[in-house]
């Protein structure tokens, strides 16, 4: 695929090649380890706007950032026009960038509360939300999906909404609601969109691998990728898709995650945290089931860095960098 930069505002992001925010995932030390690997953009975790408002402590939490992340994005979620606004507008999100309003979350207490997915049944709500949240002066994008039933796809309209109440970038998921996480990505609604409008759009969904995300872009001509699940499993996707020389194995990774990890968030935190992402990294490794079990019962970072170290130690020097 071509790999190529993109302007948003007067941010120039390094590659079209993007992280998904993923719930329990894109903590900050995923997302420094996307950027370093060469993904163009990351977002933090989905964070209730009625959460902010409430001073959630586990929502306040999804925020934070610093200085040396490149880009500085977070994805928010609400149904409500006026908490949107205020929440754009906050204190807490001053340190962002940008900011990405969820609109494609197919998730059944999500949809009933009227929120994420939900705003592609009430476009004047949603267009109202996308205003209210311009008021932060903030780059504006938005993440949905193809439509709420199988049957009635409406990409295009959604997204020429979008542009028109102002948002810089639309990332369109290929899939409607009811479809939820399965079933092939419908290119077809994903191409109409990135005709009818003249922001970037960018194709998400059902990538996992580097040839999947290929072909994504020339079925859809879109202007870029966003990667989700596939990147836990192997965030060299990045490195793979950018060509950008890294000559490190996954073993480095993990070390290197649960160090930035401990340093910004408390021990319970990193170490489930670090069992997750070093789950997803044993999915098609021989012989590791049976350091599974023992990696979930770890009490200790040192405890948990041993397990580490006896699963991955095995991997060649740079044998997943290109």
């Amino acid at each position: 695929m071509e790999i190529k930069r993109l302007r948003l505002g007067g941010i120039l992001l390094p590659s079209n090649v993007f992280m998904a925010p993923l719930a329990g995932y894109t903590c900050y030390p995923f997302r420094m380890l996307a950027y370093e690997l060469g993904a163009g953009l990351c977002f933090t975790e989905m964070s209730s706007a009625n959460g902010l408002k409430y001073a959630d402590r586990a929502t306040r939490r999804l925020l934070h950032t610093t200085a040396e992340e490149p880009v500085r994005a977070v994805q928010l979620l609400g149904g409500d026009p006026a908490v949107m606004t205020r929440m754009a507008c906050s204190e807490l999100l001053k340190d962002f960038d940008i900011i990405d309003i969820n609109m494609g979350c197919p998730v059944p207490n999500v949809f009933k509360s009227g929120e994420g997915s939900a705003l592609m049944a009430d476009q004047k709500r949603a267009a109202a939300i996308i205003r209210g949240c311009r008021k932060s002066g903030k780059i504006i994008t938005v993440k949905c999906r193809t439509g709420i039933r199988e049957e009635h796809m409406f990409a295009a309209e959604f997204v020429r909404m979008c542009e028109d109440a102002g948002a810089d970038l639309v990332t369109v998921h290929g899939r409607s609601r009811s479809m939820m996480y399965d079933g092939a990505c419908c290119y077809e609604e994903i191409a109409q969109a990135k005709a009818a409008v003249s922001i970037p759009v960018i194709a998400n969904g059902g990538i996992f691998s580097a040839k999947a995300a290929e072909e994504m872009m020339e079925r859809t001509g879109a202007d870029g990728v966003m990667i989700a699940r596939y990147a836990l499993e192997n965030p060299f996707i990045f490195s793979e898709l950018t060509r950008k020389p890294i000559r490190k194995t996954t073993l480095q990774i993990l070390l290197e995650q649960m160090e930035l990890t401990a340093a910004d968030y408390d021990e319970t935190f990193t170490i489930r945290y670090i069992q997750k992402l070093a789950s997803y990294g044993m999915k098609k490794r021989k012989g590791t089931k049976r350091y599974k079990e023992q990696m979930f019962q770890c009490g200790s970072l040192e405890e948990l860095r041993e397990i580490v170290v006896q699963i991955f130690s095995g991997e060649a020097e740079g044998e997943y960098g290109t």
